[in-house]
């Protein structure tokens, strides 16, 4: 009998894990018939509420319901990674347990890993009920990863991904410390199928996710799987050492034909101002790949557990 392991990072989401429990178990039927066990592992990330006691009492009540405590908050990534590494299952799912993953799309995810793919990957259709400033920055920054990476990012992707053993295996031989796991499931392949769904509001409680979490999360995608940033502030050096070069040619022969003087400070002032934040901006892009070598060199753990059962 083959196994289907479904992680669900959590933190801080007591009141919605026993309603994703009961959401999911209503495919059990389904798994049975194909001589498939159910294993649920929830994995939380260093929650503050009582998260771990709403597992706890499910596990009395089921012992297919597992926990994995780490011993702080890792972040979602992180949780994700130790979820993939504890799991035993032939099969992998991750899932949001705020059930913004409909559980009612496992029986058609799983079927298609029937016809021979070796991940089924979803995709939102649209953003309803997200304010429309962090729904228009979300697509520019799909659409800016599509130029920038050869890496398979697909617009309104979710983590939400049914894969094989095989699958999950290439996945963790890429125990990088700056995760950004769109990209890496896009990066190490194998013939996935997309499944489009309307977007679904939470259960309960409100997003973790900030704005500011998120362009920083972008920022890990770009640095993570594009080198692009890099050529960029390359090219911009190369283009104002050309027009200075221009620009002092012009003056010296403004000069010594119509013997001008060298005036306009105030344009002076908006042009130093202006190269000065362009090297700025360009350091700060090398920092951050500095950045993300430095973690990585440093081999610290992606992270710890306080708790398993």
């Amino acid at each position: 009998m083959s196994c289907l392991t479904v992680i669900v990072p959590c933190y801080n989401e007591e009141e919605n894990v026993p309603l994703f429990y009961r959401e999911l178990m209503e495919n059990q039927d389904f798994f049975a018939e194909r001589g498939v066990e159910l294993e649920l592992l929830y994995v939380d990330d260093g929650s503050g509420d009582g998260t771990v006691a709403a597992v706890r009492r499910l596990r009395e009540e089921d012992g297919r319901v597992h926990l994995l405590s780490l011993s702080r908050n890792f972040g979602k990534e992180a949780a994700m990674y130790a979820g993939l590494e504890h799991a035993g299952g032939d099969y992998v799912v991750v899932m949001d347990v705020d059930l913004q993953d409909p559980p009612s799309l496992l029986p058609e995810m799983f079927s298609w890993l029937e016809e021979g793919y070796d991940s089924v990957a979803t995709r939102r259709v649209s953003r309803k009920g997200e304010p429309p400033v962090r729904s228009l920055f979300a697509r520019m920054f799909y659409r800016l990863m599509k130029k920038i990476s050869r890496t398979e990012i697909m617009d309104g992707a979710r983590d939400y991904r049914l894969m094989t053993r095989q699958m999950v295996d290439a996945i963790l031989s890429m125990p990088e410390y700056n995760r950004f796991s769109k990209g890496i499931f896009g990066w190490v392949g194998f013939r996935t199928k997309w499944l489009e769904f309307e977007n679904v509001e939470r259960a309960k409680g409100e997003s973790k996710w900030s704005f500011w979490k998120l362009f920083l999360y972008s920022l890990d995608g770009i640095a993570a799987f594009s080198t692009v940033p890099l050529m960029l502030a390359s090219v911009m050096g190369v283009f104002f050492c050309v027009v200075a070069f221009l620009m002092i040619v012009f003056i010296i022969v403004r000069k010594l034909l119509f013997g001008d003087p060298v005036s306009g400070w105030p344009s002076l002032v908006c042009i130093i101002l202006m190269t000065s934040g362009v090297q700025f901006f360009c350091t700060g892009i090398l920092g951050q790949y500095l950045a993300k070598t430095y973690m990585e060199v440093k081999r610290r753990p992606i992270y710890l557990v306080r708790e398993k059962f």
